[in-house]
């Protein structure tokens, strides 16, 4: 069993309150949840409105399935319109480690 997440930290565009960022991160996190079928949610930065810090998990048989959904859902946040991706942290152990 292999098990990997990713953490983003990310900056909003043209967003001037909680309430506006709300309305940026939820189509995100609804997007990425069903399309890459993955635990998605929001884990930092939740008092800034113009920052944002995403977590994603997945497990799966096999490595190169967690690889491969991981480096999907980051490039669907990276490039995502009025978010800029400033870092992108990654982990991937197995049940053996």
């Amino acid at each position: 069993m292999w098990i990997g997440w990713i953490e983003f930290d990310l900056l909003l565009g043209d967003v001037h309150s909680l309430k506006e960022k709300r309305s940026v991160i939820r189509p995100i996190i609804a997007e990425v949840r069903k399309r890459y079928d993955v635990s998605i949610a929001e884990v930092g930065q939740h008092d800034l409105y113009r920052r944002a810090e995403l977590g994603i998990g997945l497990v799966a048989p096999d490595r190169a399935h967690v690889v491969e959904v991981l480096d999907a859902a980051e490039n669907h946040i990276a490039y995502r319109p009025g978010v800029d991706l400033l870092s992108a942290r990654r982990r991937i152990i197995s049940s053996d480690d």
